[in-house]
C-alpha cells in the first residue's frame, strides 16, 4: 500500500514528511526518544530440541522470569513450511480493499479484518492509532474455528494454515511442559489450568507499510498479551521492542526462531513467578514489516488463576481467579483488577 493512499483514505492531508495527527504518539512513547540507542538487551536463543531437559527447563523458567520473552531455534517446524504460512499472510493483504473487506469484523468479536489505515474507528475516536492493519481468527481447535474469517478465496491458505496449526500445537504443549516443570510442578499443570484441550490458537497476521515519520509512530503501542503464551514470526525487518527497567530496547531477528512471550495467564497462574513481557512495535519508513503471532488463550469459560500448589502463607495469592472471557472484557476495556 503505498503512503499516500493509506493517509488519503484516512480523510488526511499530508505531505511526504507528514503523517495524520491520529497517528503521532506522545512524546514520552516516540519510538526517536524513548528507545535505547547502542546497547542490545540480552534476549536468551533456546535450542528447544535440546537432549539435556533439566538444562532445558532451567533456561525457559530463567528468560521466563527476568525477561518474559525468549526465541527458540530447532522446535521442530520445518522451514518450507513456515515459508509458505508467511507467503499465504502476505498474499492476503495484496488483495484489494473491498475484498479484505469481505473478511471484516463482525460486532462483538475479535475475529477478522481490521484496519488503522483504511478507515476511522467509531468506538475509539480520539485515541491514538497503530500504523498497522490486520486480520485475526482462530486455527485450533476445530470447534473454535469460523471460516468465514479465513481468505479461503486464496486457495492454498487453508491448507497452509491447517499445517503450520499442527506443527505449532507440538511447540505450545512442550513450552506448557516446561514452564510446568520450571515452577516445580507437574508436566501438565499449566497446560490443564489454560484449558487443556481447549485452549485456543488466535492467529494475528500483522501488516505494518512503510510509514514517513516512524520517529512519531508506533506499529502497536505498548502492551502485555492476554494469552498465556504468544508464538511469533516475524519478517526480517526489526520493529519489535521490549521494555525493561522502564527503557524500550529493540529485539534483534534470528532467521528461523520463533519469539517466545510469556502472557498475562501464565503469569497469573504462576502467582506472579513468570513475567508478561510489556513490547510494542515500530514500523519503518522504507520498508514492509509483517509478523504472524499466535496467542494460545483459554477459552472463554475457562477460570484462571494461580495454581494452588504455589500458594502458601510466605507466598499469598496475587491475583484474583476468575473467566478468561471477563478478564479479556476487563483489559480490552482498560479496567485493571486482576491483582489482588
Amino acid at each position: 500500500m503505498e503512503v499516500g493512499r493509506v493517509q488519503s483514505i484516512a480523510n488526511k492531508t499530508a505531505s511526504k514528511d507528514t503523517i495524520p495527527l491520529d497517528f503521532i504518539w506522545p512524546e514520552n512513547v516516540q519510538p526517536a526518544i524513548t528507545t535505547v540507542h547502542g546497547a542490545d538487551i540480552e534476549i536468551p536463543l533456546i535450542e528447544l530440541d535440546d537432549d539435556d531437559e533439566e538444562r532445558l527447563i532451567k533456561l525457559i523458567a530463567k528468560a521466563s522470569s527476568e525477561v518474559g520473552l525468549f526465541q527458540i531455534v530447532n522446535h521442530g517446524i520445518p522451514s518450507d513450511v513456515i515459508e509458505r504460512f508467511q507467503k499465504v499472510g502476505k498474499e492476503f493483504f495484496e488483495l484489494s480493499q473491498e475484498e479484505k473487506e469481505r473478511y471484516g469484523k463482525l460486532p462483538g468479536s475479535v475475529e477478522g479484518y481490521g484496519s488503522s489505515l483504511q478507515k476511522e474507528d467509531d468506538g475509539k475516536k480520539g485515541m491514538k492509532k497503530g500504523w498497522v492493519d490486520h486480520i485475526f481468527h482462530r486455527v485450533w481447535p476445530p470447534s473454535a474455528i469460523n471460516l468465514r474469517f479465513w481468505p479461503t478465496i486464496l486457495t492454498s491458505y487453508r491448507e497452509v494454515n491447517e499445517e503450520y496449526a499442527k506443527y505449532l500445537r507440538r511447540v505450545g504443549d512442550k513450552l506448557f511442559t516446561y514452564l510446568s516443570l520450571g515452577l516445580g510442578l507437574e508436566r501438565h499443570e499449566l497446560r490443564e489450568g489454560a484449558g487443556g484441550d481447549d485452549i485456543e490458537y488466535l492467529l494475528k497476521i500483522n501488516y505494518y507499510p512503510p510509514c514517513p515519520r516512524p520517529d512519531l509512530a508506533l506499529g502497536v503501542p505498548a502492551h502485555s498479551d492476554m494469552s498465556a503464551i504468544t508464538l511469533l514470526v516475524p519478517n526480517d525487518v526489526p520493529g519489535l521492542q521490549i521494555c525493561k527497567d522502564d527503557r524500550w530496547y529493540n529485539v534483534n531477528y534470528v532467521p528461523n526462531a520463533i519469539v517466545i512471550h510469556i502472557g498475562d495467564q501464565i503469569e497469573i497462574m504462576s502467582n506472579g513467578k513468570y513475567k508478561a513481557v510489556m513490547h510494542r512495535t515500530t514500523v519503518s519508513k522504507d520498508k514492509t514489516r509483517f509478523s504472524w503471532p499466535v496467542f494460545l488463550e483459554p477459552p472463554l469459560e475457562q477460570i484462571v488463576g494461580p495454581i494452588s500448589k504455589l500458594i502458601n502463607k510466605q507466598n499469598p495469592a496475587r491475583f484474583t481467579s476468575q473467566k478468561y472471557r471477563d478478564y479479556s472484557s476487563y483489559k480490552y476495556n482498560n479496567i485493571s483488577q486482576q491483582k489482588i
